[in-house]
């Protein structure tokens, strides 16, 4: 997977209840059995999980297609694959 796009694990957002103050590693691979987070699928690879610091208890959007320009946020990237 050297040199590569991430793979798209789903084409929509992934909503997640966050708590404040807990740390979240998201999937920047795609590879993941566990969406949107890191499982360690990425090794072997030039991906790294990307670390999220929640900042109150609120329900965010990772995203899912892996294109977001906010990642690990989604920022609706995800609309251009539906085209």
């Amino acid at each position: 997977m050297s040199d590569s796009l991430p793979k798209v694990a789903q084409i929509t957002p992934i909503a997640i209840e966050v708590e404040a103050g807990k740390s979240y590693h998201w999937c920047s691979c795609g590879l993941s059995a566990n969406q949107p987070f890191c499982d360690g699928s990425h090794r072997g690879t030039e991906f790294t999980p990307v670390q999220y610091k929640a900042e109150s208890d609120s329900k965010v959007f990772f995203c899912g297609c892996k294109k977001s320009n906010k990642s690990p946020l989604c920022d609706g990237s995800h609309m251009a694959l539906h085209k």
